[in-house]
């Protein structure tokens, strides 16, 4: 197990940005201070053969436009916040209206994913950490954010977010890696095996925003309970999948019981590479995007990729919480401290 530290590039404003990589001899992830961002996850196929399997850029420039969210670690508010504004104890707040009328993932030509952030680097893992004053990005709360990288002896990534706020707020923080378990320059992912523990998701509405719905996948085009091809349905006409181009949808974890413990949420494996890879979280809520509308020319390798080239499971609270009584509350501060954590295990069919 080693932790390596190298240059990775220097920002537009003048700043180093350094790479860290955690690896344990069999698979190998490098995270960079800038964003504290994923920018790669190099994991051994059925012939022992390693290959990049996140999409990303092989330089600082490419995360600092990175419109795709590529490996970008999301917040303070990750994913879609109706008509860009929210009420807390009765005061109106309002955030950038980035997504139609609706706000996407905080800002994102200023969130969490495109600000330095403070590394201290460990044997196994690198921990960083940022501040966030009050009222940065129209929210409320004095904020400090951790988040931890860590690599396990059994070929797991994990991540550990912590976050705490002297006012009630919104924290929801996940992790927006592009998957391909053939490596990030193979093409299509629709021949990718995906099984979700969701027996129910989230239905939206024009933008993608939740309706409040909890509905049941079973007899459904959303029904993953089951291992299927992520292509088996992703172009029926149904009205779900319509709204969004295909899949881009929030499940809801089986057994999630807000003790902080970990839960299967998803198991995706290809039978060309015989990658397999399980995530586990804390967390309520994954949602499962299938790249639906991925135009990134000029990532890594110069390779331009596009439409269903990779597939995103972002652990978090369900989108638009803070709009639905029902829905697991993300709103944290005070004594009510943030802790999440999310674990990616890789194996070989």
């Amino acid at each position: 197990m080693s932790v390596k530290k190298e240059i990775f590039g220097v920002t537009k404003t003048g700043e180093t940005v350094t790479a860290y990589v955690i690896e344990n001899g069999t698979i190998s992830v490098r995270v960079i201070d800038y964003g504290a961002n994923l920018v790669n996850v190099f994991a051994p196929d059925k012939n022992g053969n390693l290959a990049d399997i996140i999409l990303g850029y092989d330089d600082v420039e490419g995360y600092e436009s990175n419109p795709a969210f590529f490996g970008a670690l999301v917040g303070p508010s990750a994913n879609r916040i109706a008509g860009a504004s929210f009420t807390i104890d009765g005061k109106e707040y309002h955030l950038p209206a980035n997504d139609g009328v609706n706000n996407l993932h905080t800002d994102k030509d200023h969130g969490l994913h495109k600000t330095m952030w403070k590394a201290l680097p460990g044997e196994d893992f690198v921990t960083f950490t940022t501040h966030v004053p009050d009222g940065m990005y129209g929210m409320p709360g004095d904020r400090y954010f951790s988040v931890t990288y860590s690599v396990t002896e059994d070929n797991a990534l994990n991540i550990h977010y912590h976050a705490t706020s002297d006012k009630p707020t919104i924290i929801n923080l996940t992790n927006h890696a592009y998957w391909n378990l053939d490596g990030y320059d193979a093409g299509s992912i629709l021949d990718t095996v995906l099984e979700l523990h969701g027996s129910a998701f989230t239905p939206v509405v024009k933008g993608a925003i939740p309706t409040g719905e909890i509905r049941n996948v079973a007899g459904t085009v959303f029904d993953f309970t089951k291992p299927r091809k992520i292509g088996q349905d992703i172009d029926k006409d149904e009205e779900q999948l319509l709204l969004v181009g295909g899949y881009d949808h929030n499940f809801v974890v089986d057994g999630y019981d807000g003790e902080g413990n970990y839960r299967l949420a998803a198991k995706a494996c290809s039978e060309k590479s015989g990658r397999v890879m399980e995530v586990y979280t804390t967390l309520p809520g994954v949602q499962f995007y299938a790249g639906n509308f991925i135009n990134a020319p000029g990532a890594k390798g110069g390779k331009d990729c596009g439409k269903r080239c990779a597939f995103a499971l972002e652990t978090q609270f369900y989108p638009d919480s803070i709009h639905h009584e029902n829905f697991p509350s993300c709103v944290f501060g005070g004594e009510r401290v943030y802790d999440s954590m999310t674990k990616y295990l890789f194996d070989i069919l």
